[in-house]
């Protein structure tokens, strides 16, 4: 049962969907207006009727809702590229993670989910407004008991230790590695995700000097298909090129 307060998530007859609260408010779009109080008492799959007539199913939001919804201020790192990090490092319930460059707090937000529970995650940002955004966002999804934001410079050093995770998103990702090195348990991971080239370069030469095994770099490349009925085929579109995924073990 839905509860005054709690988020919900409306989809109308198109697809579109609105992460919104229930309670005395009211939703307008080209649809109608919704009153949003009559979401409480109701349970996930009932429909709410805009002034308009037009039906919308009520649901919970799941964390890929919180993602696509949150707000962005710096460009975020998209959902193939964040399963990358999962499937190469099997980061997962209990797990510490620190994360070098917050953002908005996308993949803040997808690590915290995995994590619990038990697990925690530690964000670096070094700009007031970026660590702002990311925590009203992490409030959002529920994490916030889960993920901590410090507005501090990871190039100078990273405080926890025994991490089973430590994630970067950085200009300068290899002025990390000696800190990465004493905070990471052995065995743990790193994982680096750099735009160019040059800045694989710049890792790889010195990664070198220091205790990390079985490094390896990735390129995801996603391309949905188009299925209709007389005809099936790959989208003419297709997300290509985001950055180079970098993984590391910690010996």
């Amino acid at each position: 049962m839905i509860i005054e307060g709690e988020r919900v998530l409306l989809i109308d007859e198109r697809g579109r969907r609105y992460l919104v609260k229930a309670g005395k408010k009211q939703l307008q779009t080209n649809l109608g207006i919704i009153n949003l109080g009559e979401a409480i008492g109701k349970e996930p799959g009932e429909r709410l009727r805009s002034h308009l007539g037009k039906e919308f199913v009520l649901l919970r939001p799941s964390i890929v809702d919180y993602l696509q919804k949150i707000r962005r201020v710096p460009q975020i790192m998209l959902p193939k590229d964040a399963a990358q990090i999962i499937a190469h490092t099997g980061v997962g319930p209990g797990s510490l993670v620190v994360e070098g460059g917050t953002g908005s707090g996308s993949l803040t937000i997808f690590l915290g989910n995995l994590v619990r529970p038990g697990g925690r995650v530690v964000s670096y940002e070094v700009r007031e407004d970026f660590a702002k955004l990311a925590e009203e966002n992490i409030s959002i999804a529920g994490l916030s008991k889960i993920v901590t934001v410090k507005l501090r410079d990871i190039y100078g050093g990273i405080d926890e230790q025994s991490v089973d995770l430590v994630t970067l998103d950085l200009p300068q990702p290899e002025r990390v590695l000696p800190h990465a090195e004493h905070a990471l348990k052995h065995g743990g991971y790193l994982s680096v995700f750099a735009p160019c080239v040059e800045h694989l370069q710049r890792l790889y030469r010195d990664l070198q000097n220091f205790n990390f095994t079985n490094t390896k770099t990735i390129e995801c490349l996603v391309r949905e298909f188009e299925v209709n009925t007389n005809c099936t085929r790959p989208s003419t579109r297709m997300i290509a090129h985001t950055g180079y995924l970098t993984f590391a073990r910690r010996l």
